[in-house]
């Protein structure tokens, strides 16, 4: 990826987004370009439910994920966008994450989200960036790497804390709070919610090629097994997981309900999530 700027098509990404701004490395682009991202690119693993491990190639993910009416999961997102701040000028660190929502401890869960660590000309503080994190605790702008402070990115609630652990470099937690507005219902507050943790230790794109193809492939993975496909929309964030569809708006309020069949599931994700779901696949079991 070390020549992503010069092979990238940067004008047709942002014209994906939908993005005019001016083209400067700072911290105001940086935080528009990443929310333009998420409203306008789905998070789907329709290719792992289909047995195939989606391309990390960069010009496959810019055929399907600028190019088509089609998403991807975080590698797909964060390659791509990773491709993008470093066109604009952005320095870019690919790191790796455990995922540890509903875990009870972190060394639970193997590192197989990919995130990035984004520096900013003439800025001392490097910032976490992530367009691919599938969940409503998601970042939906990018927040400066500090610990014990909180931020409110774009209606959302999130902080960074330090956990201990027994490796060299210091362990982050992503943690999002989860209650008023956030998605844990109207009238609740649900305090603060572990999302995932890092270090700062550089990954590279070899290192997601292995990642990548486990977690598309393993039959034990979350991935592989049913279609989780979700959108970032104004004032409310959906989501299906198998043949359930889950609807949270910016007030809380969630709504859920089962899918039919799979008429229904394909009309969902076609027009509801404005994903083209490719020809031959099955979104629903029975």
């Amino acid at each position: 990826m070390a020549d992503s700027a010069q092979t990238f098509d940067l004008d047709a990404y942002l014209k994906r987004i939908g993005w005019e701004g001016e083209r400067r490395p700072d911290t105001d682009t940086l935080r528009a370009v990443h929310l333009a991202h998420l409203r306008a690119v789905p998070f789907e693993n329709l290719d792992p439910v289909s047995g195939t491990a989606p391309s990390l190639d960069l010009g496959d993910l810019t055929a399907k994920l600028v190019h088509s009416r089609r998403g991807g999961y975080c590698y797909e997102h964060n390659t791509l966008f990773a491709a993008a701040l470093r066109a604009l000028g952005f320095r870019v660190t690919l790191l790796a994450a455990r995922v540890v929502v509903g875990a009870e401890r972190i060394e639970d869960r193997p590192r197989t989200h990919m995130a990035l660590l984004v520096e900013v000309p003439g800025d001392p503080q490097p910032y976490l960036a992530d367009v691919g994190f599938g969940a409503i605790g998601s970042l939906l702008e990018p927040v400066p790497l500090t610990a014990d402070t909180e931020f409110h990115d774009a209606g959302r609630r999130h902080r960074l804390v330090h956990v201990p652990h027994r490796g060299p470099l210091e362990m982050w937690v992503l943690q999002a709070h989860r209650g008023i507005g956030t998605g844990a219902g109207a009238g609740a507050d649900a305090g603060w919610e572990a999302q995932y943790a890092f270090t700062t230790e550089p990954f590279e794109q070899p290192d997601y090629e292995v990642i990548n193809w486990h977690i598309a492939t393993n039959p034990r993975s979350p991935f592989s097994r049913r279609p989780y496909v979700q959108r970032l929309l104004p004032g409310r964030h959906l989501l299906l997981d198998g043949n359930r569809l889950t609807e949270t708006r910016a007030d809380g309020t969630v709504t859920e309900r089962e899918l039919t069949g799979e008429a229904e599931a394909r009309r969902v994700v076609e027009e509801d999530f404005d994903i083209a779901v490719p020809a031959g696949l099955t979104l629903l079991d029975g």
